[in-house]
């Protein structure tokens, strides 16, 4: 008999399949030169810019880690980076319109594999399975 997975395998395993299919639409669309790494510094920056430093906590890296991986995202266009209003010496980072129209794109591929995961689960048991992911968020993610 094969042993059970754990928990956190089990929700990793759905994550893997969705990230990879985002990212091959993502490259079918264009969108083909960033990375898993800089990418979930990416998914961060809050809708009114982000401080480097709060990038980095939130994605659990260290600051020069970071800084590398928005200064790659600012070359290829997907974020800038102007001062803070509220801090002279700190830079806010804010995504671009390249930026935008590939988030625009994930939406719509994560839309379809959350319909595809709907289709095989059935529409309550999906709605169970988001209630119980959304309260875990609560003692899972500090950033909520």
């Amino acid at each position: 008999m094969a042993e059970e997975l754990n928990t956190g395998l089990l929700l990793f395993l759905p994550y893997r399949a969705m990230e990879t299919r985002v990212f091959d639409e993502l490259a079918a669309a264009g969108f083909d030169d960033f990375t898993p790494a800089q990418a979930r510094v990416f998914q961060r920056i809050a809708p009114h810019g982000s401080r480097l430093t709060d990038l980095a906590r939130q994605a659990g890296i260290t600051k020069q880690s970071a800084a590398f991986l928005v200064e790659k995202l600012e070359r290829a266009g997907y974020v800038h980076t102007v001062p803070d209003p509220d801090d002279g010496r700190a830079r806010l980072v804010l995504i671009a319109e390249r930026g935008r129209r590939s988030v625009e794109a994930s939406r719509t591929v994560v839309a379809q594999v959350e319909a595809e995961w709907e289709a095989h689960l059935g529409a309550e048991r999906m709605a169970e399975l988001r209630r119980a992911l959304t309260d875990l968020r609560e003692i899972t993610d500090p950033w909520r």
